[in-house]
């Protein structure tokens, strides 16, 4: 490092950020947000998709005290520009499971709206739950995390049930970027 360095300022007078230039790995650098995998494709780098799921928490934070409607419209604004930003990168894996957490946060927002044992049941029950799955979730002394991951709440909650209300698919949305 020290001969590129001393290479770089003295022949070509270009200055070297000692802070940012490192001599390693491809797969251990990132620039902008990105990082080269092993077969040459780009991915992104952890740092990025950290900050990614930084500011999906903040936007889903269950005491926020906003519609659920519009906690999809902001959430939406945000990962759909974010994965324009990304376009270029292979991302499907981590798209899939960066949806499933974030319909988990939902469901969980939205069972905390609920406050109560029979507004919750009565919630699950409409949604097409069974009256003994419905109340077992809703009695359970778990946490809103923990019944946003229970196969009742995952019945009444789906995929479909989402994209009704308006989240946008990512996986869906990056392979019509990739299409395209």
């Amino acid at each position: 490092m020290a001969s590129v360095t001393r290479f770089l300022e003295a022949k070509l007078k270009l200055r070297v950020n000692r802070g940012k230039s490192a001599v390693a790995r491809v797969e251990e650098r990132k620039c902008l947000g990105y990082r080269l995998l092993n077969d040459g494709r780009l991915g992104i780098a952890s740092k990025s998709r950290e900050r990614a799921k930084d500011r999906i928490r903040g936007i889903t934070r269950r005491n926020r005290g906003i519609s659920l409607e519009r906690m999809i419209q902001e959430l939406n604004s945000f990962r759909i520009g974010w994965v324009n930003d990304f376009r270029r990168a292979a991302m499907k894996n981590h798209l899939v499971e960066l949806d499933g957490w974030v319909r988990r946060k939902l469901r969980c927002v939205r069972l905390k709206q609920c406050q109560r044992v029979k507004p919750m049941v009565d919630f699950l029950i409409r949604q097409g739950v069974s009256l003994r799955q419905a109340w077992r979730t809703a009695l359970s002394g778990k946490g809103w995390w923990r019944k946003s991951g229970t196969p009742a709440a995952n019945q009444a909650m789906g995929i479909s049930w989402w994209e009704k209300l308006g989240l946008v698919n990512l996986v869906r949305r990056y392979e019509s970027l990739q299409a395209s």
